[in-house]
């Protein structure tokens, strides 16, 4: 069951407040079931009788008219959050009945269906519910069930959302483009999937991915659902059960490589900054070698970024500077810890690129020639310089010979090896390879230089994680710091003692990326905008906290995070002479702002889901 929390009711007490003020009416082009029948629109009962009539909408509703309160209010009285969408008691007993003793992806499934219903009819209420209970649905219509959703997409597709450019529409994307519907577009995520949370190539099934970032967009930076846009590129699949399923709905034909495939996503890039020339790309699951070609050919010439390299590699910082406080010591201490990163895919490389940048900034070494704090382990075991064929992006973390090396830590040694070698501070996985941090790798991380060793496991979903919190608990030791990509809960350690598990994942950072580079209204985005995002969340947590070993807030204060977070990018695009200004607001406001002032204009800027007065135009 979900109730509301004392928080949530204090938030609804204050947007009751706010929401007292008349919204803005909107223009609409459509009359009585073509409303009903568009999500963006519909208030289903909320229809009062002046728009039922100049809508065309009576004799289509029941008669009783609900107000939007009183529509969210059924949540507090029925108290079961799903109980209460269905409108209908039985409908949760069922759920709950027909799921007991099933698997928990059968479980998570069916509590998406049931929210995706009430996205597919009335998007206002379904990002209302969201909103104020983001803890409890953040894991359903984001990681760890959006993984399951992926994967079984053909079978639970049934309205379209996005839009899908194939293989087959080269040379059409110019005008396809002017197909959605919207006349602006703030935020668009786009994705080629083939690399989905670490599931691999699951091709066009792969949408589920830039919906689900976008839901936490709009719930958590408080971006207009009528202003975002997710984007799946559909260039082929290399997934044979794929290719042989007839209920796959994507291109079937094996991927498309080298120049056929950066053709095709150069031509969606200038299609989109075409007709929205403001507008910010996320880019989103691509494999690697496709993750850093277009992170450099595009990051100068259009507002983009890579979520899988530098959201990942800020809230990975974050967290390890906040173990650094764990430890009790002092940020600049932070040069001197021992950082094992296992997986050499995005994700992994964008962790050691901005620890690496991090490092250069506190010691004033621009290539850290120094004490080389960094080991990078892939599938063949530890990279180093010996290596033949090393990929580029792993190049500059590979070890090799001179101050900071091990005796008898060669080419491929074993995650072990190094671990009991190296006696590291943090242990950080991001490989995808669910249970490789072993009983005998966990343990090993007992005999760490650091008083209170930290271990990430990082990976999604929740089968591809490292190791499971209470295993690290239990192997590595009591005091350890915990944190992982995907929810686990707290591990109960006996005597009254509790190990707090940290949820290292990117929705603490790339809403304030997003919604903060939207706001400054910078061209581009910066390392230095990155760095102040990452450095904003790793300062949010009291001492208090950080010594409890609790690194990231509660998701249920998302909204505060993203407004500082966001408040701190815009900040920083002004410092580096980026910031061009949005809407009324121009460059020369933003570097008169106090910071005060700059997280009350991020806050005000926030979307907020109200039932708006409909007038229908021809």
């Amino acid at each position: 069951m979900w109730r509301i929390s004392r928080s949530v009711a204090s938030n609804l007490r204050q947007t009751r407040h706010f929401s007292a003020a008349i919204p803005g009416p909107c223009i609409v082009h459509k009359r009585g079931a073509d409303i009903l029948h568009d999500p963006w629109f519909n208030k289903d009962t909320g229809f009062p009788l002046t728009e039922r009539d100049r809508l065309g909408l009576r004799g289509l509703l029941p008669p009783r008219i609900i107000s939007f309160e009183q529509q969210y209010e059924r949540f507090s009285e029925t108290e079961s959050v799903f109980l209460w969408l269905e409108l209908q008691v039985e409908s949760y007993r069922s759920l709950e009945k027909n799921t007991r003793g099933q698997p928990e992806n059968v479980v998570s499934l069916a509590k998406w269906r049931i929210l995706n219903r009430l996205h597919d009819r009335n998007e206002t209420l379904y990002y209302r519910v969201l909103m104020d209970n983001i803890k409890d649905f953040a894991p359903i219509i984001y990681t760890p069930t959006v993984g399951l959703v992926c994967q079984n997409y053909g079978g639970l597709f049934r309205r379209p959302r996005g839009m899908y450019f194939s293989a087959k529409d080269k040379g059409e994307m110019m005008s396809m483009i002017y197909n959605w519907p919207s006349q602006q577009v703030d935020m668009i995520v786009v994705t080629d999937g083939s690399r989905i949370l670490g599931l691999g190539d699951l091709g066009v099934q792969g949408i589920g991915i830039p919906i689900g970032k976008l839901d936490m967009y709009i719930a958590a930076a408080g971006m207009n659902p009528q202003r975002v846009l997710p984007v799946m590129l559909d260039i082929g699949t290399n997934n044979q059960n794929l290719l042989e399923d007839r209920l796959y709905l994507g291109v079937r034909q094996p991927r498309l490589e080298g120049e056929e495939y950066i053709s095709i996503v150069d031509e969606f890039m200038e299609a989109v900054s075409t007709r929205w020339p403001k507008a910010i790309v996320q880019f989103e699951d691509f494999q690697m070698k496709w993750a850093f070609e277009t992170l450099q050919r595009y990051r100068k010439k259009f507002c983009m970024f890579n979520d899988d390299i530098q959201g990942t590699a800020g809230v990975a910082l974050a967290g390890l500077l906040g173990a650094v406080r764990a430890q009790g010591r002092p940020l600049s201490d932070f040069v001197k810890q021992k950082i094992v990163v296992v997986g050499a895919g995005s994700a992994g490389i964008g962790v050691l690129s901005m620890a690496k940048q991090a490092v250069s900034r506190m010691t004033g070494d621009n290539e850290v020639t120094g004490n080389n704090p960094f080991w990078l382990l892939d599938k063949d075991g530890l990279v180093t310089k010996a290596r033949n064929n090393i990929e580029l992006s792993a190049a500059p973390f590979a070890r090799g010979f001179g101050p900071g090396e091990i005796e008898g830590l060669g080419e491929g040694a074993s995650l072990l090896e190094v671990v009991k070698k190296v006696k590291p501070h943090v242990l950080l996985g991001l490989s995808g390879v669910g249970g490789i941090f072993t009983e005998e790798v966990l343990k090993a991380m007992q005999e760490s230089d650091s008083v209170r060793p930290a271990i990430f496991s990082m990976s999604n979903p929740t089968t591809n994680a490292e190791c499971t919190a209470a295993d690290a608990f239990k192997y590595a030791g009591e005091n350890i710091v915990f944190a992982s990509g995907s929810p686990f809960g707290n591990v109960n350690l006996g005597n009254g003692k509790v190990g707090h598990v940290n949820q290292a994942n990117n929705m603490y950072l790339f809403p304030g990326i997003g919604l903060g580079t939207l706001l400054s209204g910078a061209h581009y985005i910066s390392d230095g905008m990155l760095q102040a995002a990452a450095e904003c969340l790793a300062s949010y947590m009291t001492d208090e906290e950080i010594n409890k070993g609790i690194l990231f807030p509660s998701i249920s204060s998302i909204r505060h995070i993203t407004t500082e977070v966001g408040a701190a990018v815009v900040r920083e695009a002004v410092v580096e002479e980026l910031a061009e200004g949005h809407g009324d607001i121009g460059t020369k406001e933003l570097m008169h702002m106090s910071e005060e002032e700059m997280k009350e204009y991020v806050a005000r800027s926030m979307w907020y889901p109200l039932y708006h007065p409909l007038v229908h135009e021809k």
